[in-house]
């Protein structure tokens, strides 16, 4: 008689921070806090500059991540692997965003004005005017792009997702991405043309 040895499977024995992010989701789901923890280190500071770029606070946009982790946290047993993990993250984020932007109050007038620290780079008075104007002029612009665009630019410029996981996040296809993207550069393009 031929005895079977049954070989260990070579993911069990790596640790969390080497296995696939399917896989840790999966992991997750089952109520491994450690498998969903490593998830949280691996994609929480791309999610965090992706709430920073959308809601503009930082203290707004960890809150969002945050919310958008404990949701998934909730969720991850519906999570179908239609996506990447990566990718699924980053739709519960926007969401989360998009929900404390409605509910944002208005802004604080702009005459409120922070003074700089002594030392600070921002106390050089010609340097710190050039950069807060071509900044003001980059937030105007982007301001002006309509709310599509705008999404569609910072997850590809600033987040660098492919145009199919931009797809995915905004619920659209990718020639509709491909134009949002094409009319958001245009757009961007002219308004920072007295800054090159």
């Amino acid at each position: 008689m031929i005895e079977r040895t049954v070989s260990p499977s070579p993911e069990r024995d790596l640790p969390e921070r080497d296995l696939p992010d399917g896989l840790l989701a999966v992991r997750a789901a089952e109520g491994d806090e450690d498998s969903f923890a490593a998830l949280v280190q691996r994609h929480g500071s791309s999610l965090l500059a992706l709430a920073r770029c959308m809601l503009g606070n930082p203290q707004d946009a960890e809150e969002a991540v945050q919310d958008a982790f404990v949701s998934a946290w909730r969720r991850l047993p519906e999570y179908r692997h239609r996506a990447e993990f990566r990718t699924w993250m980053y739709r519960i984020t926007v969401n989360r965003c998009l929900t404390m932007r409605r509910r944002r109050p208005p802004p604080l007038s702009l005459d409120v004005v922070v003074e700089p620290a002594a030392g600070d780079a921002r106390s050089q008075p010609a340097l710190s005017a050039e950069q807060d104007a071509a900044t003001a002029a980059l937030s105007r612009a982007l301001g002006d792009l309509d709310a599509g665009q705008r999404l569609c630019w910072i997850l590809r410029e600033v987040q660098g997702l492919s145009y199919k996981e931009i797809a995915h996040v905004t619920r659209t296809n990718e020639p509709t991405v491909r134009g949002r993207l094409f009319r958001a550069r245009r757009s961007l393009q002219e308004a920072m043309g007295p800054w090159r």
